[in-house]
């Protein structure tokens, strides 16, 4: 009978959880029942004593503040790395969407099902239906990862003329300007044929230069580069896995000093860079 006591008080400690009671209900759900067993005789009715002492504390939003919160934090403040200026102003930048009501526990499914769904423009549409298709019709996967370990020079040329490539650059510079919506699309109909077709595809549109350029930029910078880059005359790649840090963007050692230094004849304004990499996203093909 034990046993079954102390499963059947797991099975309420669940449900309690499960439904979100409040905490000051819990605790009285949870000293009536102590003292409903300790009364039949299936473990001490003393059993209520120390549960008291520990849910009273819980449930004195002072005491819990001062002997709990404040401790528990202070633990957490000595283990974990101190926050760089660049990843504060990331967090505070912007705000959340639904899935902040998500990540309190507390998800409002009715406001997640009120949000408009995504629609296709009749461009994206045409794209998705046109070059797109064509694009996965020229995809042989098996030649790509086993023959060439690169794409076709057809399909080279034909992601390069439809502007595959510009889907996240504005059309004043040549680009598609398509929404993250079609982009989306259009990477997971590439993926449905090969893997490798829709990282090169995915990586220029994401992790390429050309949203910080189109924000960040100097004009002469956006003239220059955002029409080459939505030719496909430039390919982007992507540095980030290092040796000791992997993919961690936070710890790689990798520095950047700008400073004065000679390029091709000529004393010029740039950035001195240090780096090791285990991996480069597009390397063999970058420009």
């Amino acid at each position: 009978m034990m046993i079954l006591s102390i499963i059947a008080t797991v099975v309420l400690l669940g449900a309690l959880f499960y439904h979100r009671v409040s905490l000051f209900l819990s605790s009285l759900i949870l000293l009536a029942w102590t003292a409903a067993l300790g009364v039949a005789g299936l473990w001490s009715i003393w059993l209520l004593v120390p549960l008291a002492i520990i849910l009273v504390p819980f449930n004195l939003t002072p005491m819990r503040k001062s002997m709990i919160s404040a401790p528990v934090f202070r633990g957490f403040r000595k283990v974990m790395p101190p926050m760089s200026r660049t990843e504060k102003e990331a967090i505070d930048a912007g705000t959340t969407w639904w899935e902040g009501d998500l990540f309190q526990g507390k998800p409002d499914w009715k406001k997640l099902h009120n949000y408009p769904q995504p629609q296709l423009t009749a461009e994206e549409q045409a794209f998705l239906d046109g070059p797109v298709e064509e694009a996965c019709r020229m995809a042989n996967d098996f030649q790509i990862t086993h023959e060439l370990a690169d794409l076709p020079p057809e399909l080279w040329a034909y992601l390069k003329e439809h502007r595959f490539f510009a889907m996240i650059i504005k059309k004043e510079y040549g680009g598609l300007e398509f929404s993250a919506y079609a982009q989306s699309r259009v990477l997971q109909k590439l993926s449905g044929v090969s893997g490798i077709l829709a990282i090169t595809v995915g990586v220029p549109n994401s992790l390429g230069p050309g949203e910080l350029l189109q924000h960040y930029g100097t004009e002469e910078q956006k003239n220059h580069y955002l029409p080459r880059l939505a030719r496909g005359q430039e390919i982007p790649c992507f540095a980030l896995t290092s040796p000791e840090a992997g993919s961690d963007a936070g710890a790689i050692p990798d520095t950047g000093v700008v400073c004065m230094g000679e390029w091709q004849g000529q004393q010029v304004l740039g950035m001195r860079l240090t780096w090791n990499k285990r991996y480069i996203t597009l390397a063999p093909i970058a420009t």
